[in-house]
């Protein structure tokens, strides 16, 4: 009997786990998406323009319109060596600007990075040159000041409650005096050609199988990497992207990673510096993308209050990342001295801090927090440059060429503004 009148009580619950006649299960969208095939990418594009998620398409179209205008109005621009010497030029502020990414996903801003980047020039030649202590020795000493100058930001923002717009206005003025004791009455510091500063920006690697190598083996980690996350999603049961569309991904970067290294073969070659500055934006990506730390930097910038509650050590992170702004504002600044040979009372002033800002925001990194890339530094810092380069070219002055960069970034921060209002009107920020 007992047994007769549990049975419907069961009937019950399985009746509740089976679902209704006529009900539709839910469907994760990217199914659909994929399952339409080119109709349904382009009707997800077309959200996605809608909902403000632009990603990097306006500052792709910036580089496609500055290289066309300037191409159509001097052939020299378009040059394999004006190209080669661009990728090169970059390099300096493209690497200050990754940090700045960093701190800018926080929804914060560090004004210190030109002079930390002066400061740390200035130790490693004051160092090497004036007391000859080995040069690696120095270069590592240098780069370690920048951390140690960006960890102190970060402990008077994080723990103290300073406002890092204050810390870092205040470390600006702060570390520029540092740098002009440090260099003393003489005021400029010379580095030889032969130093490992200098050869670290001026190598290039003649031979063209350096280009199409490196082109081959960033193509290959890419394919590897998109499918060893397919298949551990599919493992998990989430969505993946099709093998189809990885392949298509790969084409692209591939035809645009050899056009690259074709170009560059048709001057000198591959330079080091384009390929350091490469690979430190791999490492750096693969640590905001997918690593635990990188989530909890987003998760912070996206909602601190959250970050907290969810136990996540939001002063450790805040930290951490004006320790990282500071250490690629000190590596940047060692390029930017071996580009010109030399650390001088100039170093890191002038519109340096503008254009890394600049460059990170022209990119697609929001001033508001949670949202941006590593490689919206090197996107931001080829749009600066090739502006530069093409008014260089033309003899533009130097009074219009800060007009016209300033314009760039307003345009920028009003596109990020824009797109910002978009998400929250679809429910998406």
């Amino acid at each position: 009997m007992k047994r007769d009148r549990d049975r419907p009580s069961e009937d019950v619950d399985r009746a509740s786990q089976e679902p209704a006649s006529g009900a539709v299960p839910a469907v994760d969208t990217r199914l659909l998406v994929r399952e339409e095939g080119v109709r349904g990418y382009l009707g997800e594009f077309r959200r996605k323009l809608r909902g403000g998620e632009l990603g990097s398409l306006p500052v792709v179209l910036a580089v496609i319109i500055i290289w066309t205008v300037f191409g159509s109005l001097d052939s020299t621009f378009l040059s394999a060596q004006n190209l080669s010497d661009l990728s090169q030029q970059i390099v300096g502020t493209g690497m200050i600007a990754v940090g700045i990414v960093f701190v800018l996903l926080l929804g914060e801003i560090d004004l210190s990075v030109g002079s930390v980047s002066g400061l740390c020039a200035a130790v490693f030649a004051v160092l090497n040159v004036l007391n000859g202590m080995n040069e690696w020795l120095a270069l590592l000493v240098a780069v370690a000041g920048g951390a140690a100058v960006g960890l102190i930001h970060g402990f008077f923002f994080a723990k103290v409650g300073v406002p890092a717009f204050v810390v870092t206005l205040a470390g600006n003025l702060a570390w520029n005096g540092l740098m002009l004791q440090i260099l003393g009455t003489s005021g400029t510091v010379n580095i030889p050609a032969e130093s490992v500063v200098a050869e670290l920006y001026s190598t290039v690697f003649h031979s063209p199988v350096a280009a199409y190598a490196t082109a081959a083996v960033g193509v290959g980690l890419f394919l590897a990497a998109s499918l060893l996350d397919a298949r551990r999603r599919r493992t998990a049961g989430v969505p993946s992207r099709p093998v189809a569309e990885i392949a298509l991904r790969a084409l692209l970067l591939a035809a645009l990673a050899f056009a690259a290294a074709y170009v560059l073969n048709r001057y000198q070659g591959l330079p080091l510096a384009l390929l350091v500055f490469l690979v430190l934006l791999v490492v750096l990506d693969f640590v905001l993308r997918r690593t635990t730390y990188g989530r909890r930097v987003f998760a912070v910038g996206g909602n601190v209050e959250g970050a907290r509650r969810a136990g996540i050590g939001v002063a450790f992170v805040r930290m951490t990342v004006f320790s990282i702004a500071g250490t690629m504002a000190a590596i940047g600044g060692l390029f930017l001295a071996g580009q010109i040979q030399s650390a001088s009372q100039t170093s890191g002033g002038g519109n340096l801090l503008m254009n890394v800002i600049a460059a990170a925001v022209i990119g697609g990194t929001s001033l508001f927090g949670g949202r941006g890339s590593v490689w919206s530094a090197l996107l931001g810092a080829l749009v600066i440059g090739s502006i530069q380069s093409g008014m260089n070219i033309m003899g533009v002055s130097n009074a219009v060429q800060f007009m016209i960069t300033g314009s760039v970034l307003l345009a920028a921060v009003v596109v990020d503004s824009l797109s910002r209002r978009s998400q929250k009107a679809a429910g998406r920020a």
